[in-house]
């Protein structure tokens, strides 16, 4: 990623109510939300959120797709990758000890499943 990207995708980011949808649909990976539905459960007008919506897709955090009369939006988790890695990228020097708390504190959230032999 590089800095103009990183620079729209922490853009899109610093709103309220963009931070609380980006939230939502990262909670409702893989399946997405329908427009209609975020802009219900954030208590939003739709057309509001649509304009939100806008803003998050052109920052890269979001992704739509037409299923029959609804849009359906989804987190991107590439672009939460590739932003995670460009914070992080020449962190620590080669000092591994410095970034273990950090892979650590991310590591609950979704341990790798076991490959069983």
């Amino acid at each position: 990623m590089e800095n103009e990207q990183a620079l729209l995708t922490f853009t899109a980011l610093a709103q309220a109510t963009r931070l609380e949808t980006f939230r939502l649909l990262i909670k409702h990976e893989p399946e997405g939300l329908p427009a209609g539905e975020i802009a219900r459960l954030l208590a939003v007008p739709q057309n509001t959120m649509s304009a939100h919506l806008t803003v998050l897709t052109r920052g890269g955090l979001v992704t739509s797709q037409r299923r029959s009369r609804s849009i359906i939006y989804r987190a991107d988790l590439t672009c939460v990758r590739e932003l995670m890695l460009f914070l992080v990228k020449d962190c620590c020097g080669g000092a591994t000890e410095i970034c273990a708390p950090l892979i650590a504190d991310l590591m609950p959230c979704c341990p790798p499943e076991k490959v069983s032999s």
